[in-house]
C-alpha cells in the first residue's frame, strides 16, 4: 500500500543508535521484497533478528497440493467450498491452479498453528470465505472477518490464530511477485483517486501490539525457493518496539467496495481490486442499475454477497 504508518517508538533519524531507557540498543531492520528498491518499512527490535539457534530442513520438494490431477488444459468446475478440513492455515493449503506468476489454493484448516510462517517467496493474497479471528505479525496485529482480503508481503513473519476454529475458509493467492493497488486508481503522489471504488479510509492497519520479550526456543517455518524450512530462534519473533514506513500487511473487507456502476454491462478493468505480475484479481460485487434509497441498497448488496459467497462456490 502507497500509504506511510508508524507505529510505536521511534528515533528521530533513521540509521542512529535507539536506546531505550535503561541504555538497551534495539536493533534496526529495512524491511523490504526487492533489495533497496520499492518499498520497504524499518523496525526496531529488541533482540537482533539473526539470532537463530537451529536450523532445519522440512522439506527438499516443496511441490503444491493439487486437489486435482494434471490432465492438462480443459475445462473444469472447482467445487472449492466443499473442501475438507485438514491441517492448520498453512499445512491446509490444497492448490487448485498454478502458473509461473501465481498459485491459487484452499484451506479450510482444523488445527491451529503451533509456530510462526513466513514465505519468502511469494507476496500472499487470503480471502476470508468463512471465520474470523486475528493475524498476528511483527508489525501488529489485524483483526480478519468473513468478507477480507488479508494482504501480506514477502517476508512477513505472521500467525493466524481463529476465533472459530474449523469454520475458516480461506481462498489463498501466492504471487513471487507484488501485491499492489491497480495504478490506475492512484495518482503521481501515490493517493487514491476520487473514482476509485475505495479509499484508504477503507484499509485496516496493522494495530500496534506491546512487544514480546520473551526468551527460549520459538520455531519460524520459512519457505524458499523449493524448501521448506524450520528456523528455531531464541526470542520472540514480535519484539519490535515501533516501525514506520509503506510496506506491511493490511486488510480490505469487499462490503467496503463501491462498484463502478453504469446503465449497461461494465467491463471487468473497474471491478479490479488488486495488481499482481501478470495477473489481477477482480471483484464481481452485486450492483444496481436504478437508483433505489441507500439503506435498502446496502442491506440487499449484503445479503446477495453473502448467498453469493463471492462466486466462490
Amino acid at each position: 500500500m502507497p500509504i506511510y504508518n508508524r507505529v510505536g517508538k521511534l528515533p528521530k533519524k533513521r540509521h542512529v543508535q535507539f536506546r531505550n531507557h535503561d541504555g538497551r540498543l534495539y536493533q534496526e531492520e529495512v524491511f523490504g521484497s526487492r533489495g533497496f528498491d520499492g518499498r520497504y518499512s524499518i523496525l526496531y527490535h529488541l533482540y537482533a533478528p539473526t539470532e537463530v539457534r537451529a536450523v532445519e530442513v522440512l522439506s527438499n520438494e516443496l511441490q503444491p497440493k493439487f486437489v486435482s490431477p494434471s490432465e492438462g488444459l480443459r475445462h473444469r468446475h472447482l467445487r472449492l467450498g466443499d473442501a475438507t478440513a485438514e491441517g492448520d492455515a498453512i499445512s491446509g493449503r490444497k492448490v487448485v491452479l498454478a502458473n509461473d506468476d501465481l498459485s491459487i489454493g484452499v484451506c479450510a484448516p482444523k488445527d491451529s498453528m503451533g509456530y510462526f510462517f513466513c514465505n519468502g517467496n511469494s507476496d500472499e493474497i487470503i480471502f476470508v470465505q468463512e471465520g474470523s479471528g486475528h493475524l498476528f505479525t511483527q508489525f501488529g496485529s489485524l483483526p480478519y472477518r468473513e468478507a477480507d482480503y488479508i494482504v501480506i508481503p514477502k517476508g512477513t513473519i505472521y500467525q493466524i490464530v481463529s476465533s472459530t476454529p474449523e469454520a475458516d475458509l480461506f481462498l489463498v493467492i501466492e504471487t513471487p511477485g507484488n501485491v499492489e493497488i491497480p495504478r490506475r486508481f492512484i495518482n503521481e503522489y501515490g493517493q487514491l483517486l476520487e473514482h476509485s471504488p475505495f479509499y484508504s479510509r477503507d484499509i485496516v492497519l496493522p494495530e500496534g501490539v506491546p512487544p514480546c520479550d520473551a526468551r527460549g526456543d520459538f520455531e519460524v517455518r520459512i519457505k524458499t525457493r523449493n524448501h521448506l524450512m524450520s528456523y528455531h530462534w531464541g526470542h520472540h519473533p514480535f519484539d519490535v518496539v515501533g516501525w514506520d514506513g509503506y510496506l506491511y500487511p493490511f486488510v480490505f473487507n469487499i462490503l467496503d467496495f463501491e462498484p463502478i456502476t453504469g446503465r449497461i454491462h461494465m467491463p471487468p478493468p473497474v471491478h479490479q481490486t488488486f495488481a499482481g505480475q501478470n495477473f489481477v484479481v477482480c471483484s464481481f460485487v452485486p450492483r444496481s442499475s436504478i437508483i433505489i434509497r441507500t439503506p435498502f441498497l446496502l442491506r440487499t448488496t449484503t445479503a446477495i454477497c453473502r448467498a453469493m459467497r463471492f462466486c466462490f462456490m
